[in-house]
């Protein structure tokens, strides 16, 4: 159930985090971790990097003209030292229950850390 103060953040971070992110608003916001790219404009939803289908220009493989959204965080996270390591990290899947409501709620609340049952992170590069 949606309160009224959720209402109300999401009437502010929706249009803010579209215009500068082009921020899906998936509930569970990684844009630290990606170079502040969203990763859910990837047409895959891909949520840990390319689906190796990206061509050689770089461009994506399901719409040509545009730009792998992967490729594009994995350039932007170089910029961010700070969190230049948060793209090895494995994230979890989306919970698309979440879709349309406040990241910055579901950050302090707890709700953007629920995981599937039995998934466990794996972080770092792999060995």
């Amino acid at each position: 159930m949606t309160t009224l103060l959720e209402k109300a953040v999401v009437s502010v971070e929706k249009p803010l985090k579209e215009a500068m992110f082009d921020c899906r608003m998936c509930g569970q916001c990684i844009l630290h971790s990606t170079g502040l790219t969203c990763p859910m404009r990837c047409p895959k939803n891909l949520r840990n990097g390319p689906c190796g289908g990206v061509r050689a220009d770089g461009k994506c493989e399901v719409y040509p003209d545009k730009p792998c959204v992967w490729v594009q965080a994995w350039e932007r996270s170089r910029q961010l030292p700070v969190y230049r390591e948060h793209m090895f990290h494995v994230n979890a899947p989306v919970d698309w229950r979440l879709q349309g409501s406040s990241s910055w709620i579901n950050l302090v609340t707890g709700r953007d850390r629920a995981t599937p049952r039995g998934w466990q992170a794996a972080h770092g590069p792999s060995a």
